[in-house]
């Protein structure tokens, strides 16, 4: 009676868990593209400080992070450590990390050139990478709706590039929007690989992975992909301009940095969602709920940007959305087969508390 009632606890606490990274990551998700194209669209031209802010909020992690460990302390104060990763785990994130930053670069450089409403129907197509990785790394299991959600949602990514013509923002090259359109397709299918990456690092680590221990994986992931986008800030003196350009900013000087600080805090939020998700279920749910989120973050741009909606947008949109529920009523139908088994035993539920 005992062990049942602790295992309802534990599968609770990370459903509680996947609701918060799932608001996370929206907030994230439909804020973060909206904020970076408002500082392109008032005057900011700096792609690598745009590819900086996604992951620059990284010390926000450590609030958290000292919560934790304060709740370790009080539960074993001499056993309790501030650090809990082991070198496997270190050197891993930092790789991910690394290529992270690489991603940011990519992204930036479609945002600048896209508008918000085309980059997110573009970048919806990682989903179609995050599968075909997931499947090779970590060997995801599908089934006929994740399968048709897949081709979905992909597709309805791909329906862009066969009219896009129409879609460019003024003054902008023919040029200048094909880099932007292959740069924004780069950073999905690398964001594809990256998704799974973190997945078959949990599951090679040697650690027990506790929701803790997740958060300190994503500090250092940040950490090193901040490194990496300082370095092209530095090679492209994007620290001398940045006050000149605050000065010239179409919303204000004051309101410039507004825009930066707010840009790091939603991409902050992204970040924690995403590798959250994934640390309750796979990279494949994290994936299907990015790409999920695509109306809410194309009704947005709409809304406040004025951007034009055109048919190929529209279809895209509904492949998007018959994709998102296709996924969704596999899955009600798989809870509901499950509800009918047997219970699973302790060895089968993954700890979320650490408990070291």
């Amino acid at each position: 009676m005992e062990m049942e009632e602790d295992q309802n606890t534990k599968i609770k606490q990370k459903r509680s868990l996947l609701i918060l990274s799932c608001i996370l990551l929206t907030l994230g998700n439909c804020g973060g593209p909206l904020v970076m194209r408002l500082y392109f669209i008032h005057g900011g031209k700096r792609v690598w400080l745009s590819s900086w802010l996604e992951t620059g909020g990284w010390p926000i992690i450590l609030l958290p992070l000292a919560a934790a460990y304060y709740q370790r302390r009080r539960r074993c104060t001499r056993t309790a450590k501030p650090i809990q990763m082991k070198p496997f785990l270190f050197f891993s994130s930092a790789l991910i990390g690394l290529l992270t930053g690489l991603d940011d670069y990519l992204y930036a450089e479609g945002v600048a050139r896209l508008p918000v409403s085309t980059l997110s129907l573009i970048i919806a197509s990682h989903l179609g990478f995050t599968a075909a990785f997931a499947y090779l790394l970590v060997k995801q299991k599908f089934t006929s709706y994740s399968v048709n959600a897949v081709v979905l949602l992909t597709m309805g990514g791909a329906v862009l590039a066969l009219h896009t013509s129409g879609d460019r923002p003024k003054g902008e090259s023919e040029k200048e929007y094909i880099v932007g359109f292959f740069m924004t397709l780069s950073a999905a299918a690398l964001y594809g690989f990256v998704l799974p990456l973190v997945e078959l690092m949990y599951k090679k680590s040697k650690q027990r992975i506790t929701y803790s221990l997740v958060l300190e994986v994503q500090l250092v992931m940040c950490f090193f992909a901040t490194v990496f986008c300082t370095i092209g800030m530095l090679i492209n003196n994007d620290f001398k301009v940045i006050p000149r350009e605050a000065k010239k900013f179409g919303m204000g000087e004051t309101e410039y940095y507004v825009v930066l600080v707010w840009s790091a805090i939603v991409w902050q939020a992204f970040f924690l969602g995403a590798i959250g998700i994934i640390f309750c279920a796979s990279s494949l749910v994290s994936a299907i709920v990015i790409a999920s989120l695509l109306p809410v973050t194309e009704v947005l741009a709409v809304i406040f940007y004025h951007e034009n909606f055109k048919a190929e947008k529209g279809v895209s949109l509904a492949l998007s959305l018959w994709g998102f529920v296709s996924y969704f009523y596999g899955e009600i139908k798989h809870t509901n087969k499950n509800k009918k088994m047997p219970a699973p035993q302790e060895s089968e539920i993954h700890g979320i508390l650490d408990t070291s």
